[in-house]
């Protein structure tokens, strides 16, 4: 290495300009996670093995509306020689890459020859007052109708798409952290008072006497058995052995606690036991499940 030397000299390797000199300090390569010490010498690379082709244009119609745009011309008033000019060496060149892509903008070409050949004729007669057929005016339709297309296609793709510009958002409130238990209904209050009934009715003595029930006096006794529970089982709030008059008093002053809001019937499930509680109880929640 010499003293006025700016830059050190590396070493190439034959037909492989710019390839790393090693890798990983030991090898030139690696194949397979295997490391290669050497390249081969029968190494081909295709011309286009590292060509990338890109489709610019939509199709024939993308393509010459491009052209008629770049070159500023009348869309309502085409120069077809021009076009036509432009339009086929556009084709040739693809044609060298992809000849199924070229054979899609073969037929247009076709077309825009055709027109070209028409324009050249002698127009047909027509009568007085009628305009001759311009060979255009199809070409024309086409590229105008493809246009709006486009212009339609653009302004939609900017409006916001879910998944692709926004995402739907997804929050989950409590709305309390009160359990709500099933209302209990009509039906089911009346299985349960017949239930007691019936217990009641086999304990049942047959010494008649009269004896006045307080409905109030009963409303108490079931506040104060309700008094520090969380819930108090329905049939455990008769007492099935004083005989049919109390349970039937007892069961009127339910109905009256009830009706009043002092007293709540809750079920867990259909067909599953009745509970009562305290309307305006706050003590932790033990239901029975």
């Amino acid at each position: 290495m010499s003293a006025g030397s700016d830059t050190l000299p590396l070493p190439a390797l034959e037909g492989f300009a710019g390839m790393p000199e090693v890798v990983d300090h030991v090898a030139v390569a690696k194949l397979y996670g295997e490391p290669l010490f050497a390249l081969p010498q029968d190494l081909y690379i295709p011309p286009d093995a590292l060509q990338v082709f890109l489709e610019a244009f939509e199709g024939p119609l993308d393509l010459l509306l491009y052209l008629i745009r770049k070159q500023n011309f009348n869309i309502l008033d085409i120069p077809m020689a021009g076009l036509t000019r432009q339009y086929l060496s556009y084709i040739e060149e693809i044609r060298e890459n992809n000849l199924e892509l070229a054979a899609e903008y073969l037929l247009m070409a076709a077309m825009l020859i055709e027109i070209k050949s028409r324009m050249l004729l002698p127009s047909k007669k027509v009568a007085d007052g009628e305009d001759a057929e311009d060979p255009r005016a199809e070409l024309v339709r086409r590229l105008l109708e493809y246009e709006q297309m486009k212009l339609a296609a653009q302004t939609l793709n900017t409006v916001p798409v879910l998944g692709r510009d926004f995402l739907r958002a997804q929050v989950t409130v409590e709305q309390s952290l009160q359990p709500r238990f099933p209302d209990v209904s009509a039906d089911d209050l009346r299985d349960a008072w017949r239930d007691i009934v019936r217990r009641a009715n086999l304990v049942q003595h047959h010494k008649i006497s009269r004896e006045e029930l307080s409905v109030r006096e009963h409303m108490s006794i079931v506040l104060r058995h309700l008094q520090g529970k969380r819930f108090v089982e329905f049939a455990d709030l008769f007492s099935v052995e004083k005989g049919m008059p109390v349970v039937v008093v007892t069961f009127i002053a339910m109905l009256e606690l009830a009706k009043e809001c002092l007293i709540e019937l809750t079920q867990a499930e259909a067909f599953a036991p009745i509970y009562v509680r305290l309307a305006y109880t706050s003590a932790p929640d033990n239901t029975p499940h």
